[in-house]
This record gives structure tokens, sequence and C-alpha cells, in this order.
């Protein structure tokens, strides 16, 4: 199974897309700062995951959601989260 995930970053009040096939690794990783690209953006908190079968699905999504169309997507269908944050 593969993931595209989302997080926000409580320092920053940012959010942040990746894939992963291991998601509870990965947001163990995040959180240690063992991730480049989120290293000082840390705690960060997951509000949104979607699973996929394959990776070329989830990795299709996870560009698709890092463009500017995806990400007012996300804050559309994220916004009571994105409210109690």
């Amino acid at each position: 199974m593969w993931y595209v995930y989302v997080l926000w970053s409580k320092r920053d009040r940012k959010l942040y897309i990746g894939c992963t096939n291991d998601l509870k690794k990965r947001l163990i990783l995040h959180n240690k700062g063992e991730i480049p690209a989120t290293k000082f953006r840390r705690p960060l908190i997951l509000i949104h995951y979607e699973a996929y079968l394959n990776k070329y699905d989830a990795y299709s999504k996870e560009k698709w959601l890092k463009t500017g169309w995806g990400r007012n997507h996300l804050k559309k269908i994220l916004v009571q989260t994105l409210k109690g944050l």
C-alpha cells in the first residue's frame, strides 16, 4: 500500500505533502528531524492521508497536490481541520 500524506507544521503553520509506503515510519522520521525538508518545521501533525494500491498512482496524486490547484483543493476539503489548528 502507498500513501500520500499531508502534514501541518506547528512552527510555520504551513502544509507539507509527501508520499511513502510506510506511513507510520515516515511520520516518526519527520518528527525526529531525519527528513531534511521538514527538519526545521517540527513538530508536524498528520492532518490527511490517502491510500493507493500502487506507487504510480500515489506519486501522481502527490505531484498534483503540490500544484496550485491541488493545494487549493486540499484547503477546501480540510477547511474545518485547518480552522482547528
